[in-house]
């Protein structure tokens, strides 16, 4: 479970090894505007894959309208940081 009132810098840090472990990537470096084009093996299963490891990761469920919604790493973590503020 994250802490709360985590900034975006420390919710990245925090997600970069869930990133690096479902895409297989030891070297993955995400930031805000890192989209799925980006990333060699971000597909949609492996979307699918880093929702669930983030969802167990954060104790958190998102829907999938919030889901569709996202368009890269930074709209990800700003959805956590609304989250995290509704409980």
């Amino acid at each position: 479970m994250f802490k709360q009132n985590q900034d975006p810098l420390e919710i990245i840090e925090r997600l970069t090894p869930i990133f690096r472990n479902v895409l297989d990537n030891d070297d993955l470096v995400i930031t805000p505007a890192t989209k799925a084009e980006d990333v060699d093996g971000w597909d949609s299963l492996a979307h699918i894959h880093l929702v669930v490891s983030i969802e167990k990761t954060l104790g958190m469920r998102f829907s999938a309208e919030e889901v569709s919604s996202l368009e890269n790493v930074g709209d990800l973590v700003a959805l956590i940081i609304k989250k995290q503020a509704n409980g």
